[in-house]
Parts: C-alpha cells; sequence; structure tokens
C-alpha cells in the first residue's frame, strides 16, 4: 500500500487500518464528552460529502468554517476536502466586519456554522442573509439545516474526490496584525510538508494514538499544521477543549503527549505555580533530590503536563527564565517561528539540541538566509501558493529565486540557529531622528513576571515609550485600590533596569500602565495573542502628548 498523498487519504487509512480507534473525544458539556472512532469520522465524512456533491456547486468552490474548535470542525474540512472543493476557515474571535470581507472576499459559496457560545451575537451581523449555511454540532440556534438531520438520511458517497497534492485545499486568511486580512493559499502537499518533516525528526516518538488536546484557533496555520495535519498523518486521538473555564479540566483529562501553546499561556501556568509555591522556595525543594523530583512531578500533573514528551511555544517571543524553569521541571519546551505562508513549516528548536533566545534551525527541506537589509528569507516545501485574488502582492513577497520575504528581521549563527530581532516595518524614528525597533525592548519588558504584554512605541515624539499590560493578578489588586505606589515603583524599577540596556536614541521616556486589557475582542489582540501595533498606536496617539507633558515616568491609563 502506498503513502498517503494527501490528509484525506490519511484518513482513508486509519478507516482501514484502526477502524475501532478513537480519533477525536469532544466534549458536549463541562463534564461530558463523546468518542469518535476512525470508522465514525470517515463515515460522517463520507455522508456529509455526498450531501456537498449532491448540491452541484462548480468544482473547487470555496466553503467557509466559522467556530470554535470541535470534532467536527475537522470533519467538516475533510468533508470539503472529500467533496472537491476549498475550505475557507473564519477565525471566531473575528468582527462582523470581518466575517463579512473574508466572505465576500472567498466568494464563499455555503458556510458551516459551528461553536460560537458568546461570540455568536458579534459574528452574526457579518453573516449574510442569502449564504446558505448548514448548522454544526453545539452550533447556536438558527434557522438553518443541521450537520446531524443531513448525515442521518444521507448515504455515504461511494466516489469522493480523489485530490491531486498540487491542487488548493484551503484558504487561510491572516489574522490581520498588519491591516485587511489577506487569503493564503495553500495546497494539499504543503499540508502534509510539516507532518512528514516534523515524523523525519522525531520519528521514533510519534506513534498512533498519541494524544493531543485543540484549543487555538483552527482557522490558524499553525494549529491546522502541528495538531490536525499531524493528528491526521499519525492517527493520534485528538481532544478538544469546552471552554476557558475549564481548560485546565480539559488538559487534564487529554494528558497530551505533544501540546501546542503560545507564550502568554505558558506565561499565565508559570506566574500560577508561583503564585501558590514562590521560586525562593521552588529553588530550595528542587535542590532536595528524592523531594525535589517529587515536587516538579506534582506540579506538571496539576497542569496536566505530565505525559508531555514534547511541548512547544510559538507565534511571539516566550522570555528565557520561563523557558528554563519549564525545562528545569523536566518538560521539554522548544521555541520555533514560521508563518501562514508557509503554513507554520520553518524553523524550531529541537530535543537535546536547544538554544535559548533563537527559534532553532531550519526543518527538513527548508533553506533560510538573511538580506542585506536584514530581513530573514525562508523557502520552505509548505510555501504557499500565493495571495487569493492578488497576485501582485504574491509577486512582491518572494524573491527572484523563490524565498518568501518574512518582515522580520534577524540574525543566524554559525550553527544556523535564527534569533528574531523584530519585524523590518515596525522600526519607527521619534523626533530624535534615529530608528528604534521595539521588539527587542518589548521582549526586555516583557520578562518581568509583573509584565504580561507590551508595546513600545513613539513615533515623532520626543521619545520611545511603553504601553503595558500588568499580570492580571496585579491588575485586579490595582482595581481593588491597593498597592498602586508598590506597584510604581515596580515599573519604575524595570525602566530604570531596561533603559540601562538600551542605546540613548532607543530609552524609554516612561511606562503607561493601561488597565483595560487588550484582547481579540476590543480589537488589539490578533487571535494568535500578538499586540496589533498600528491599532494600539492609533489609540494612544492623540495621548503621548499629555503623557510626555506630565513628566512621570509611570503613567497610569485606563485604557487605550
Amino acid at each position: 500500500m502506498s503513502e498517503p498523498a494527501t490528509l484525506l487519504e490519511c484518513l482513508w487509512r486509519w478507516e482501514r487500518e484502526q477502524p475501532e480507534a478513537i480519533a477525536f473525544t469532544q466534549p458536549v458539556a463541562r463534564d461530558r464528552v463523546v468518542d469518535y472512532s476512525w470508522k465514525q469520522v470517515a463515515d460522517q465524512v463520507r455522508r456529509m460529502a455526498a450531501h456537498l456533491q449532491s448540491l452541484n456547486l462548480p468544482a473547487n468552490s470555496n466553503i467557509a468554517i466559522l467556530g470554535k474548535n470541535s470534532a467536527h470542525w475537522i470533519i467538516c474540512d475533510l468533508a470539503i476536502m472529500a467533496s472537491g472543493h476549498v475550505s475557507v476557515p473564519l477565525y471566531p474571535t473575528a468582527n462582523a466586519e470581518t466575517v463579512r470581507y473574508v466572505l465576500e472576499h472567498s466568494e464563499a459559496r455555503l458556510i458551516f456554522i459551528g461553536k460560537l457560545d458568546d461570540l455568536w451575537p458579534v459574528v452574526a451581523p457579518g453573516l449574510p442573509d442569502a449564504l446558505p449555511k448548514i448548522r454544526l454540532p453545539l452550533a447556536p440556534k438558527l434557522n438553518a439545516p443541521d450537520w446531524d438531520g443531513i448525515v442521518a438520511k444521507t448515504s455515504p458517497t461511494a466516489n469522493p474526490s480523489k485530490r491531486d497534492p498540487k491542487e488548493l485545499a484551503t484558504i487561510l486568511y491572516t489574522s490581520g496584525s498588519t491591516g485587511r486580512p489577506k487569503g493564503v493559499m495553500i495546497s494539499f502537499n504543503a499540508m502534509m510538508e510539516t507532518p512528514k518533516g516534523l515524523h523525519q525528526i522525531d520519528g521514533a516518538e510519534v506513534k498512533f494514538g498519541d494524544r493531543v488536546l485543540s484549543y487555538l484557533p483552527l482557522a490558524h496555520a499553525a494549529e491546522r499544521a502541528v495538531l490536525e495535519a499531524p493528528a491526521l498523518y499519525n492517527g493520534l486521538h485528538v481532544y478538544f477543549a469546552w471552554s476557558l473555564e475549564t481548560f485546565l479540566d480539559d488538559l487534564r483529562r487529554a494528558r497530551p503527549v505533544f501540546f501546542f501553546s503560545v507564550p502568554r499561556l505558558w506565561t499565565k501556568f508559570y506566574l500560577g505555580v508561583c503564585e501558590k509555591l514562590p521560586l525562593e522556595k521552588q529553588k530550595k525543594l528542587f535542590r532536595i533530590p528524592l523531594l525535589g523530583r517529587l515536587v516538579k512531578r506534582k506540579i506538571l500533573k496539576q497542569l496536566g503536563l505530565e505525559h508531555t514528551r514534547v511541548a512547544i511555544s510559538g507565534s511571539a517571543p516566550l522570555a528565557a527564565n520561563i523557558i528554563a524553569w519549564y525545562r528545569s521541571l523536566g518538560l521539554e519546551l522548544l521555541e520555533g517561528y514560521a508563518m501562514s505562508e508557509n503554513f507554520a513549516y520553518s524553523h524550531g528548536n529541537r530535543r537535546g539540541k536547544v538554544k535559548l533566545g533563537t527559534v532553532g534551525f531550519c526543518s527538513p527541506g527548508v533553506q533560510c538566509r538573511i538580506s542585506d537589509e536584514g530581513e530573514i528569507l525562508v523557502k520552505s516545501p509548505g510555501d504557499m501558493m500565493g495571495y487569493y485574488k492578488d497576485p501582485q502582492t504574491t509577486a512582491a513577497s518572494f524573491t527572484p529565486d523563490g524565498f518568501f520575504k518574512t518582515g522580520d528581521r534577524g540574525s543566524l549563527d554559525a550553527d544556523g540557529y535564527l534569533t528574531i530581532t523584530g519585524r523590518v516595518k515596525e522600526l519607527f524614528k521619534t523626533a530624535k531622528g534615529k530608528y528604534v525597533a521595539p521588539v527587542p525592548i518589548e521582549n526586555k519588558l516583557g520578562n518581568h513576571p509583573s509584565v504580561e504584554i507590551a508595546c513600545v512605541t513613539g513615533v515623532g515624539t520626543p521619545a520611545a515609550f511603553a504601553l503595558i499590560q500588568l499580570a492580571p493578578e496585579l491588575r485586579q489588586r490595582q482595581a481593588a485600590g491597593n498597592d498602586r505606589s508598590a506597584i510604581e515603583q515596580e515599573m519604575e524599577s524595570l525602566l530604570v533596569s531596561v533603559n540601562a540596556t538600551l542605546e540613548p536614541h532607543e530609552l524609554l521616556g516612561f511606562i503607561a500602565i493601561v488597565g483595560e486589557p487588550w484582547t481579540m475582542e476590543n480589537g488589539l489582540l490578533t487571535p494568535t495573542m500578538k499586540i496589533k501595533r498600528s491599532e494600539i498606536e492609533k489609540r494612544c496617539g492623540p495621548q503621548a502628548e499629555r503623557w510626555f507633558k506630565a513628566a512621570r515616568k509611570i503613567v497610569w491609563e485606563s485604557a487605550v
């Protein structure tokens, strides 16, 4: 039997070879789950594919998926593949304007609507009345046919589409951190490159049935590449999270062997543990041979990570001291780097070959170099087919010899390890007339345990300055009127220590502590929890003059 050439063929493989093994475990309430075997998944895919084929849509029609992660999100994605069409995922946290734009730009012929909970009133106004809709299980109530009803009355297709690996499989719209979302066209072949490449690196470690937890948005390349694709390629057992409130319980239920997350969650876990067991006490306990091992094991068990062999952090830098802390517990936490445009297949630190502060070296088949301007250029087997309906931007995004211009600045060391130093277009000039790179300064600020996230800006102002969000527990204490002066002293010390490491033209004039959290809902974070720099700068611009006139080192601001 030949190796599967697409993720769809991977499904048919497990249907033949492991029909009764569990593929997905889906919560249907806070304390109740439903399991789906590979046989059941394949049967539902065939039935929904038959329904889609019966609609006689033009070949390779774009079909949208809007919903939080769920078993039926992936089953739906596979059904779209099996019917000969192209999936267009939308972020469940998107606002109505973005939803409307993506649906119109992609010319979607139909939309599947899944679990949305309290996000439904936000996105609903963006859905055209005339656009055909199908409700996935757990979807909000709306006047549309539901998945279970369609599957129950539809016979499985005897002729699922056999997709050419070179065909367009999905259009991934970027999170919009730099303007209007762009449609990244990904082929079936590109979707196979990540799991195949990772299998070459950690092949002996990946086993059929290994557990993973899906909770980062499946509309993003990272979750599709690091979770969905490897799950189908290797036959992993995928658990899904029910809600933010139940997340820790969901994680403990899954006990993942592989776990991919973003810096904000790794930092949140770290701060939560340190709040209950201060670092100094940890260090003392860890030094006691037997007791130290027991304490470390208990911490990982409480987090649901005691069985995790490989943990990955991506989308933004994670403080080196926090990575070192996890590794001291025995958790193999690795940082990586990639983009939607190469289907998250680019760079990573590897087990036993870690350099803290870097994002690792090239994955198999990937090439990387730094341009004369300091921009990171990458050529990957996962590279996109181009931006949908935008050949001009596509052409401008690649060098003549096929390297993608990432827009990130970085450096390569003698061993090929890559360090990210910021965005090419994020450099700004203060009134002093010299360029300031904000990301390295933001990383210095973010290394402080009391800072959750930071944004350094100052276009045309007397000096650069920082806006920060305090860690959640400090925000709560400050909101209750406690410790304001103590927080000011702590942040002023941070300002002094960071400034001591900067060039004169980079020095921060002050730190503004913003009370209202930056979130996806208020448009200041992307769905992958990166800051939307342009939006933050737009909101803080009118206030900057007042802050400088105040001549204070620490400024309190309710919202930006």
